[in-house]
């Protein structure tokens, strides 16, 4: 079973501005450690610590971190960080952004919290969803087929016993 996306934070470099966890852990203390090695430039990047992924997004000299379980996958974490980005630029203006204190933003935790509830509620995602509707289609196209094929046999044989009576018929 996987646990989802536990941890998210938004920072400005070192900065935590924001964050939210649904499990006491040390993430703060990896987190602070990931953030100091951030390069300055606009990226996207997944780091491996014990059994979990710490996805991140770099956009505008701001950090948009969350952390998932290993199986989780890294689509819906990065949906999740994409989500977060437009959430946290409509809620705050840039000057609030490049001035705020430590923890200055939190009351968008709530926010944080929401989201990581809705991307993480199930793992099954629509594109899993679609595969497998796409795989029971394609068996039931083969079942047609097959049937399709045995009807074509039995066709033939019925004409050849036909034909077999129309010449003894005839002869």
């Amino acid at each position: 079973m996987s646990l989802g996306i536990v941890y998210a934070l938004v920072a400005r470099g070192p900065i935590v501005l924001a964050e939210h966890s649904t499990t006491p852990t040390n993430f703060q203390q990896v987190t602070h450690a990931i953030l100091s090695k951030i390069p300055p430039n606009d990226s996207k990047l997944t780091y491996v610590y014990d059994r979990y992924l710490f996805h991140y997004i770099q956009s505008n000299n701001i950090v948009y971190l969350c952390i998932a379980d290993d199986k989780f996958g890294r689509r819906i974490p990065f949906a999740f960080l994409q989500d977060t980005i437009e959430r946290f630029v409509a809620a705050f203006t840039e000057a609030e952004i490049t001035t705020a204190q430590s923890m200055g933003l939190n009351s968008f935790a709530r926010t944080l919290a929401r989201q990581m509830d809705y991307f993480s509620r199930s793992p099954q995602d629509s594109i899993q969803n679609v595969r497998g509707e796409i795989s029971q289609v394609k068996d039931v196209m083969v079942q047609n087929i097959e049937r399709v094929l045995e009807r074509n046999d039995r066709i033939e044989i019925l004409i050849d016993k036909s034909n077999s009576l129309n010449n003894a018929a005839f002869a």
